[in-house]
């Protein structure tokens, strides 16, 4: 079955679509690109690929001790681990905590509050000054 175009609805719709929207609303996408136009959407495509690349490799999972463990969760070191009692990261206090003390926020609360300047100067616990928990 075909069905013959009938040009006088078609106008009519254009006309009231235009009277509605405005006549930008009818006229071919096309009709106002140009080379500028052209090279900035390029720019802008470029721009977005950019960030889902960034984006899809934070996304991408890391083996752990034998479990798949997305970057994004991982510290900018990639490392999982609190150098001071060497517990896992697992807040997000814990990765602010290592940014600034180099400690987790458990080690922060127990050495390091109340007593930054000892920290400072490169004080650091013994090894049996504190307790792994598994």
């Amino acid at each position: 079955m075909s069905r013959k175009k009938d040009w006088d609805y078609i106008a009519r719709l254009e006309k009231a679509i235009s009277e509605k929207y405005g006549s930008e609303a009818i006229q071919n996408p096309s009709s106002n690109w140009d080379d500028e136009k052209e090279k900035e959407y390029l720019k802008q495509i470029k721009k977005i690929a950019i960030k889902d690349t960034l984006v899809n490799e934070q996304e991408e999972m890391v083996e752990i001790d034998g479990f798949l463990v997305s970057k994004k969760l991982l510290n900018k070191d990639g490392n999982t681990n609190c150098p001071v009692c060497i517990s896992y990261l697992k807040t997000i206090k814990d990765d602010i905590y290592i940014a600034k003390y180099e400690c987790c926020e458990n080690c922060f609360i127990q050495y390091i509050e109340n007593r930054e300047d000892r920290w400072k100067k490169g004080w650091r616990p013994k090894n049996e000054d504190y307790k792994v928990e598994a």
